[in-house]
């Protein structure tokens, strides 16, 4: 049966009201989203004006630990060779190679920390041939600054094993290479102690991607103000002038 005038009004009306009010809301959405990522990144600069932590200050659980991220950090430590790994398809300035990861058993502590040490590029022929890494033996100075473990990218193999890996876990890793290892990891700097290393160290910012949410509240607040006016327009722009032009015929 179909709808009277006035019924299909109605349901026009109520079509048109939740389509507004849902666009509108989603646009809000994308510009809440941007605030809150713009207070993260100030709170990631602030952190990283902060003083330098020693290794006594460091984090002993993943709450504390994510609260130090982005924090300057001066360790002393000795670089435990045999369990440095590398992992694989690791981009830095456009690059794709390897991250070189070394943990750091630090003077005068049970704990070891795990060192992002930098990104090497890797050999286009033979991808398991590495160069070859400069570790110096004895104590050493890491200056960098505090982050979370390596970013976890998809692994079709699994479970990592062996010197390349694509991904490494925290947890684990610390069972496997029988270090208590903090629940941090540190990116080093580049220094005078990293002179000739062969490493580069420019670390990628976290992602803020504040202007995608701004283009997206956009477009939701496009598609609001379209829906509105073509509500305004069909049920009541356009009927009055089509009334206007029968009077006048």
């Amino acid at each position: 049966m179909p709808l009277s005038n006035s019924a299909r009004t109605v349901v026009v009306a109520i079509a048109a009201a939740l389509g507004v009010g849902a666009t509108a809301n989603l646009g809000a959405w994308q510009l809440r989203r941007a605030a809150q990522k713009l207070a993260l990144q100030e709170s990631l600069d602030t952190r990283a004006r902060l003083p330098e932590l020693g290794a006594a200050e460091l984090a002993r659980d993943a709450a504390d630990a994510q609260a130090q991220h982005f924090r300057p950090v001066r360790l002393r430590g000795t670089w435990v060779e045999r369990s440095t790994v590398v992992l694989e398809n690791r981009q830095m300035n456009g690059s794709v190679g390897f991250y070189v990861v070394t943990p750091l058993q630090l003077d005068g502590r049970p704990e070891a920390v795990l060192v992002q040490r930098g990104w090497v590029g890797r050999n286009l022929l033979d991808r398991t041939l590495l160069p070859r890494l400069d570790t110096k033996h004895g104590s050493v100075e890491v200056i960098g600054h505090i982050a979370p473990p390596p970013a976890r990218l998809y692994d079709f193999a699994g479970a990592a094993s062996g010197v390349i890996r694509q991904n490494l876990d925290l947890v684990g890793f610390a069972v496997e290479s029988g270090l208590a290892l903090a629940p941090l990891s540190v990116q080093q700097a580049d220094s005078i102690a990293t002179a000739g290393d062969g490493l580069l160290r420019q670390w990628p910012r976290p992602a803020v991607d504040v202007q995608k949410h701004y283009g997206y509240a956009f477009q939701w607040f496009a598609l609001c103000a379209l829906m509105a006016g073509l509500y305004v327009w069909f049920q009541f722009v356009r009927p009055r002038l089509l009334k206007q032009r029968q009077r006048r015929s």
